[in-house]
């Protein structure tokens, strides 16, 4: 798969401290694109500058809602496949190389499987995920999605589901996956989704929408 044919999508919260980085590395597998989920800080001009392609966001929209927005964009550009990866410097951009791999061998779905999970809901949704789908790490921000799955489901994420949705229903229809187990660097921010009881909850909040789909 050309390299101008996959796109890596970025959801971007000021981190101006690391995403000029992560595009500088990530875009030699492919076409950077960082959703700008309306940071206060440098964040869109630091990674303009490093080449990516940025979506703004003009107030914070969530998580989900950037990556929604930046699969729309590469669907405008033609992808044929979707990399999704965190701006904090976590997940190691030569890791893209693997996923683009596995979808061009013919899978839809390449979940990430990370050595180490932080909170105690991510283990619980590891845990029900493993049991209905066989898949281990539901909540691994680095993904890989064929264009094709992306476009016959439809959407990316209804319900704020952190980045679940499009992956699990995929699951439920039967679409093709495989893993890709990486060691998780430490991040140059603090997280994303907040104060560990609001992380929890949001986590959960997922899972329960998820069983009840």
């Amino acid at each position: 798969m050309d390299r101008s044919e996959v796109g890596l999508i970025i959801p971007a919260l000021n981190e101006a401290a690391s995403i000029g980085a992560v595009v500088n590395r990530a875009k030699n597998f492919g076409i950077v694109i960082v959703v700008n989920d309306g940071s206060t800080d440098a964040t869109a001009d630091v990674a303009r500058d490093a080449g990516a392609i940025v979506v703004n966001h003009e107030s914070n929209q969530g998580y989900d809602a950037a990556l929604s927005s930046g699969f729309a964009k590469g669907a405008t550009l033609g992808m044929k496949a979707f990399i999704t990866l965190d701006a904090d410097g976590q997940h190691d951009p030569d890791l893209v190389a693997r996923f683009v791999k596995e979808i061009s061998s013919g899978v839809d779905l390449v979940l990430g499987v990370r050595d180490r999970r932080p909170r105690l809901s991510e283990h619980l949704f590891a845990l029900y995920s493993r049991w209905r789908f066989g898949v281990r790490d539901p909540l691994c921000g680095m993904k890989g999605y064929s264009a094709k799955l992306y476009q016959d489901i439809g959407f990316f994420d209804s319900y704020g589901s952190i980045g679940t949705q499009l992956a699990l229903t995929s699951l439920r229809k039967g679409y093709k996956f495989s893993e890709v187990e990486f060691k998780v660097r430490d991040r140059l921010d603090s997280p994303r989704f907040g104060r560990l009881i609001r992380a929890n909850l949001k986590i959960f909040r997922a899972m329960f929408k998820d069983i009840l789909s």
